[in-house]
């Protein structure tokens, strides 16, 4: 039991994907949840200016909960952050390679040789970078090729607004041959640059050729509050999974979700995450996904991303979801009518 004495805030911050954090912040469950202990629950990304929002990267604050990519989760960790891994998800988000319109290139097998875009962030730790990387490596795998047996080109992002702004002007320019998207966004974005789609990743068989900055992702809390406050990660936890229960039966309302989530219409909500995504957001601790995301440790790590290794396995502790999910049994579920 611990007397440590209760914290004033918990943070939360989560990418612009479906995640069951998003569902239990649009239903206001979190801070319904924390309120009594006079504890507030804020999001990272709504917070004042002087917040310190590279904390999603970081995770330079003790008092966060993050549900987002594993790119920066394991550079975090790598540099010495004291993370725990506390549950992973995979939600297929419709990753795909796109080309020119008229250039006829079909299939990963067609990638060999191409100049694929690489763009370049200014920033600490460049996950779009490692995105495509990754993407271009798992389509290329799949036909039994490697990066070597491509062109990669720097393609600079600073100056561009907008997810894949970058590499599809540099596409549009005839610069490179191939552009490596995922999500809503980007699917809003190739139809309005009017590309083409060579590889549908999302249906290749083995997922191992899917393995990237959201598959799988990482639910990370600081150590110290795990140490602290080991019932506050319980409850906290077990929120989520009552929201992840919640979502299973409201596919529409997760679409409505997932537009405010993402910044897309609903055309791009429906084109980046098929039906079923409500079904998917309940996160675990898997040997398969542990598996995976160790998988994605050595490919960042070979790409440079990460100062040092990361065991992923020692990393992990299954002992927070465990709990929470016992937890939630005993507790009743949301009502799909509350506010």
């Amino acid at each position: 039991m611990t007397h440590a004495v209760l914290p004033h805030t918990l943070w939360f911050t989560r990418c612009p994907v479906p995640t069951a954090t998003g569902i239990a912040a649009d239903r206001q469950w979190l801070t319904d949840e924390f309120a009594p202990d006079g504890i507030t629950v804020r999001s990272l990304q709504d917070a004042a200016p002087d917040a310190d929002r590279g904390a999603h990267f970081t995770h330079a604050l003790p008092g966060l909960f993050r549900e987002g990519g594993n790119v920066p989760a394991l550079w975090a960790r790598s540099r010495g952050e004291r993370t725990r891994l506390i549950g992973l998800t995979w939600i297929e988000e419709r990753q795909t390679v796109l080309v020119a319109p008229g250039s006829g290139i079909r299939g990963a097998d067609a990638l060999r040789g191409l100049r694929l875009a690489v763009p370049r962030h200014s920033i600490a730790i460049d996950f779009w970078q490692a995105m495509a990387l990754r993407g271009f490596e798992g389509a290329l795998a799949s036909a039994g090729h490697t990066l070597d047996d491509a062109t990669l080109v720097d393609v600079p992002a600073d100056e561009h607004d907008g997810q894949w702004a970058a590499e599809l002007a540099a596409l549009q320019r005839g610069d490179v041959d191939a552009v490596y998207v995922k999500g809503a966004l980007a699917v809003e974005a190739a139809r309005r640059a009017g590309s083409e789609v060579a590889v549908e990743l999302d249906e290749l068989p083995d997922r191992r050729f899917r393995i990237n900055n959201g598959t799988p992702r990482p639910l990370t809390v600081h150590q110290q509050l795990l140490d602290d406050h080991p019932d506050l990660v319980d409850r906290f936890l077990a929120v989520l999974l009552r929201a992840a229960d919640w979502a299973t039966e409201q596919p529409d309302e997760v679409a409505r979700i997932l537009g405010a989530e993402t910044g897309a219409a609903a055309a791009g909500v429906a084109g980046a995450y098929r039906p079923g995504t409500h079904l998917t957001l309940h996160p675990d601790l898997s040997a398969q996904r542990l598996a995976l995301l160790a998988e994605q440790e050595a490919g960042l790590r070979a790409h440079g991303f990460l100062p040092e290794p990361v065991d992923v396995t020692t990393w992990a502790d299954p002992e927070p979801l465990r709990r929470a999910a016992a937890l939630a049994r005993l507790q009743p579920a949301h009502r799909p009518s509350a506010p």
